[in-house]
């Protein structure tokens, strides 16, 4: 291990092999590091943080601070979870769980660029990327491979879909549409993520199968029925579609005509 002498490190952190600790950084009790971990000068990882290996925290990140809830009670027992591969940039900040037991979970390999915010009791999947200044507040759902653009902010219980987009400072307030950009003030759909689908290799006929179901709707086709004909087309981008669109509890941003 390489750790400057000027990291402060409780007695009962736990490092894997080859872990990098910065100056000034600051690492709390009951911490646990993977393997090749590197923290960078004046991080904290605050108490009850479990990383994976492989992670890159950089400069004046916070993660596992307390939540900025109301209901949190200062002698609550939650965790910050995050998988491997991930790099948080400068000024990150992500906050533990605000329930006894619970954990804000971050999965494998995801960019969070710098002073973007992960609130309490989110659960942000794989390969997600955050752009400068996006935030997603309280109990948000990240599914894989999204992609929030800088200055997103993303309300309290919503989802965004797997290989959704989201545009430029957008305001989003429903759940996010898997496969398709969503963009504006407030966010709305506003077609299919085609460059997002095409670099993560989805077939051709799966993107055909994907504007059909986006076409039903703006075309404002019933929504149950838009569901059951989506699930028709036995593909499984449609199908999770639909169970996206029929899962929803804030509703979802429909398309722009």
């Amino acid at each position: 291990m390489n750790i400057h002498p000027s990291a402060v490190i409780a007695a009962d952190a736990k490092f894997g092999a080859n872990v990098r600790v910065g100056p000034f950084a600051v690492i709390e009790e009951d911490v646990v590091l993977g393997d090749d971990c590197e923290i960078a000068a004046h991080a904290v990882i605050k108490h009850h943080t479990r990383m994976g290996a492989r992670n890159r925290i950089a400069e004046h990140a916070v993660i596992g601070g307390d939540p900025q809830d109301f209901k949190f009670k200062a002698d609550c027992l939650s965790y910050t979870e995050i998988g491997d591969d991930n790099w948080l940039r400068e000024g990150v900040t992500v906050h533990r769980g605000s329930r006894d037991g619970s954990a804000t979970r971050l999965g494998n390999g995801c960019f969070l660029m710098a002073y973007s915010h992960v609130a309490h009791d989110c659960v942000v999947g794989n390969n997600v990327v955050m752009a400068n200044t996006a935030g997603i507040a309280g109990e948000v759902v990240v599914h894989d491979k999204a992609f929030i653009s800088a200055a997103v902010t993303v309300h309290q219980f919503c989802r965004v879909g797997r290989n959704a987009m989201i545009g430029l400072s957008s305001k989003v307030v429903q759940d996010a549409l898997p496969f398709c950009i969503t963009d504006g003030n407030p966010g709305r759909a506003r077609g299919l993520n085609l460059v997002g689908l095409k670099r993560n290799g989805f077939a051709r006929e799966d993107i055909v199968a994907l504007k059909e179901a986006y076409r039903l709707l703006y075309q404002r086709v019933p929504l149950a029925e838009a569901v059951a004909r989506m699930r028709a087309m036995e593909t499984t981008p449609t199908t999770e579609l639909a169970d996206f669109i029929a899962d929803s509890r804030r509703g979802f941003a429909h398309p722009t005509r």
